[in-house]
């Protein structure tokens, strides 16, 4: 680490550039750990501009946490489709319900007791309980990250366990204590907006003059993450069964992607099938004649390590899967973006013909 002086100076310089540059963001004009919680969650793995959108509409929704905690997780879903990571609306539903339950409608005010709240880990942990409540705790996410790995020339992997170990221990050495609020949202600021992955602002960043890595030519190569392993391929093969009474779709229940979500009939197979493959399967599982199965779209789809195959065969003949509902109530139900697309596509297609 740095000499005293030359740390205030750094953090001097990250105040007073985030004073100039910060973005007017509504959960930046509050103390209501309420209000920080529901953004952070929603930011998590989720940029700035595709979040907000979600956010002001959770807010208008349930503004305060009682509201979440009382409202029907469907209708929790719903609003969440499309943001991915469904975990965290499962996780948003539990911890409203502990506040209200077990705290009388208040969130704990210290990072400990906030650990303990599902989907709230140290990041989090540290961002309510350092912006609601002034404690002085350092956050530690991908922007801090960089930063520090840049401004002190730190080569160990920011995704490594000793990685991690190390970078929590420079960020709480390099916290400014008397007014941590401030200190956590400028280097974050700094790393989102300045101190960016690719082709950073050095030449004008105010602290150039101490950064190590800028000083060694070495900026573009920091920080330095562990190649994650190859993705994982996923073959889905899915039923759209069209009939007067509506179409047929299921809710996920297995502890997997899309938890609690809909989708069609169908399955998972261990590699990709061919189409005779696929219609003897749907026959057998279905009880349908292969004569009204038709292949209409295979779409791929990318998650987090996850590389998925999805195709499509439409029927009008009626399985016994699921329950069927009209178009109307199932716009009111949450699926998987991709899932939905391929809905919205279909229901467009007039008096399907067996």
């Amino acid at each position: 680490m740095m000499p005293g002086p030359e740390m205030q100076n750094i953090r001097r310089a990250l105040k007073d550039w985030y004073a100039v540059h910060k973005r007017d963001l509504p959960w930046r004009n509050t103390r209501d750990p309420y209000v920080i919680w529901l953004s952070e969650i929603i930011l998590q793995q989720t940029r700035v501009d595709q979040g907000m959108p979600y956010f002001m509409n959770f807010l208008k929704h349930f503004p305060d946490v009682h509201a979440l905690a009382r409202a029907p997780h469907d209708r929790i879903k719903k609003l969440w489709e499309g943001l991915g990571y469904y975990r965290r609306a499962e996780n948003l539903h539990k911890t409203a319900k502990i506040v209200v339950n077990q705290h009388d409608g208040k969130f704990p005010g210290t990072y400990k007791e906030l650990l303990k709240l599902p989907g709230i880990g140290p990041y989090t942990a540290a961002a309510i309980a350092s912006f609601a409540y002034d404690e002085p705790v350092a956050v530690t996410d991908g922007n801090v990250y960089r930063v520090l790995s840049r401004i002190f020339h730190i080569d160990t992997a920011i995704n490594s366990s000793a990685g991690k170990k190390l970078f929590a221990r420079v960020a709480g050495e390099f916290l400014d204590r008397s007014n941590p609020a401030l200190h956590n949202q400028s280097i974050m600021e700094f790393g989102a907006l300045q101190c960016v992955p690719k082709n950073p602002g050095c030449e004008n960043c105010p602290v150039k003059n101490y950064c190590a890595a800028y000083a060694n030519d070495a900026v573009e190569r920091l920080p330095v993450k562990i190649p994650r392993k190859a993705s994982r391929k996923r073959f889905f093969y899915y039923l759209i069964s069209m009939t007067p009474r509506g179409v047929a779709v299921r809710k996920r229940q297995n502890n997997d992607i899309w938890h609690g979500l809909y989708e069609f009939p169908g399955f998972e197979s261990a590699g990709p099938l061919s189409e005779r493959e696929v219609m003897d399967k749907f026959r057998k599982k279905f009880h349908i004649r292969s004569g009204t199965l038709r292949h209409v779209q295979t779409v791929k789809h990318q998650l987090t390590h996850q590389d998925l195959q999805l195709n499509f065969w439409l029927t009008g003949s009626v399985v016994q899967d699921g329950r069927y509902f009209d178009y109307d109530s199932l716009q009111k139900m949450a699926f998987p973006v991709v899932l939905r697309r391929i809905l919205d596509d279909m229901i467009n297609i007039p008096n399907f013909d067996t």
